[in-house]
């Protein structure tokens, strides 16, 4: 029932990490005129798990795999290495370690831990999947429950950005989202499937056009007002 919680409230939009300031491509895609709609909405966010979605999902079940076996130290500085590797945009690295700050703050309250305590002390400010990973399993979850949460975040706030930038009907995008849920199961199980393996060797899933919608919306972000931070 404990990570039951967890396993809501990590997911949960209200969840204090500052997620809600990223839309995740979604506000630099609609600019371009590539989302118009929610047609628009439901290719982009199937890509995007399969993506980026993937990726983080990977990293958190990897994080929950070795904060439940309480891993040495150097581990979480090779593991944040490692998914900087895997993320070629500085854009998307910076959204990334911004919400693992963000996260870090909300955790220490809610589920303070000496692993967590490590990680941060290993690498400052961790990527956001990683902390995402040491919370869950400290409220004992596991690596596919963490790899689900991690899937599910990747693509429920770029959903909330459509519905903010372009007036969509937030039943229709609810519904894209819900639709997904098998993509997310196999996504999750995949990610879990692959947690116990060496930083160096974990999947490396990804998608140039989300890197490059990532630079392009930082660029215009110091040049004009914007909604979202990414």
């Amino acid at each position: 029932m404990r990570a039951g919680l967890a396993v809501l409230a990590l997911a949960d939009s209200r969840f204090p990490g500052g997620g809600h300031v990223h839309s995740g491509g979604v506000e630099e895609a609609a600019a371009r005129g590539l989302i118009t709609g929610v047609a628009d909405l439901r290719e982009f966010l199937h890509g995007r798990l399969r993506a980026a979605g993937a990726l983080q999902a990977v990293f958190a079940a990897a994080a929950a795999h070795a904060a439940a076996r309480r891993v040495p130290s150097g581990y979480w500085r090779e593991l944040d290495v490692e998914l900087d590797a895997r993320t070629p945009s500085p854009a998307q690295r910076e959204a990334s370690r911004a919400q693992g700050k963000g996260m870090i703050r909300a955790g220490r309250a809610a589920w303070p831990s000496p692993v967590l305590a490590e990680l941060v002390a290993a690498s400052p400010r961790p990527h956001h999947p990683i902390v995402l990973g040491v919370l869950a399993a400290t409220a004992g979850a596991g690596p596919q429950e963490a790899a689900l949460i991690a899937g599910y975040l990747a693509v429920s706030g770029p959903s909330s950005a459509g519905v903010r930038l372009h007036g969509m009907d937030p039943f229709a995008v609810n519904a894209v989202v819900a639709d997904m849920g098998d993509d997310l199961d196999r996504i999750a199980a995949e990610a879990a499937a692959t947690a116990g393996l060496d930083p160096a060797d974990l999947p490396a899933p990804g998608a140039p056009a989300l890197d490059l919608l990532a630079e392009s919306h930082d660029r215009h972000h110091r040049e004009e007002v914007r909604l979202f931070a990414s």
